[in-house]
């Protein structure tokens, strides 16, 4: 019986656990756009993310994680992330392929469905400043709370090397 999303989350949730990463756990409705996720989980303690899941003229795949609220330029995030060509939007077939998710459950946790080096990872470095962050576990029903450098290293922990950037300036 192949898995559902719910059981891959809760595979992640294990992982994380067997590392010894705190967590909190956050369920809620569905939700596929960061107005939606602020509506749900605008109250929980944490930096709020958005992420964005891009591949340049190269078929190079970014998978860049934000604040909820930072402007998005993606012409100006070409140098930022060293893209090759134009930069875009990655299909839901690349999103299901590469990361194992789909849209709308976007995280930087969806990294550690790719192989090594497949998928270049960015945060914005102020998120890195903050005591907690807020991202999905594979699913849009949930909300993970940790810390930012947890996060980066169970990414590394894995193969990942995680990039901060700075936002262009507009």
């Amino acid at each position: 019986m192949p898995l559902t999303s719910d059981d891959r989350s809760d595979d992640l949730l294990a992982r994380l656990r067997e590392r010894g990463i705190p967590y909190a756990l956050h369920e809620h409705p569905p939700v596929l756009t960061v107005e939606a996720m602020m509506a749900a989980c605008g109250d929980i303690a944490g930096a709020h993310t958005k992420n964005l899941f891009l591949r340049d003229g190269k078929k190079t795949y970014f998978l860049v994680t934000l604040r909820h609220d930072a402007g998005v330029d993606l012409k100006a995030f070409r140098s930022v992330l060293g893209a090759r060509g134009g930069l875009s939007f990655a299909s839901a077939e690349a999103l299901r392929e590469q990361l194992g998710v789909e849209s709308g459950a976007v995280s930087p946790l969806a990294a550690l469905n790719a192989a090594p080096g497949s998928v270049k990872v960015f945060l914005q470095d102020g998120l890195l400043d903050e005591a907690r962050i807020n991202v999905h576990p594979l699913v849009n029903n949930r909300t993970l709370t940790l810390a930012p450098g947890d996060l980066v290293a169970a990414l590394r922990d894995d193969g990942h090397e995680v990039t901060p950037f700075a936002l262009p300036e507009a």
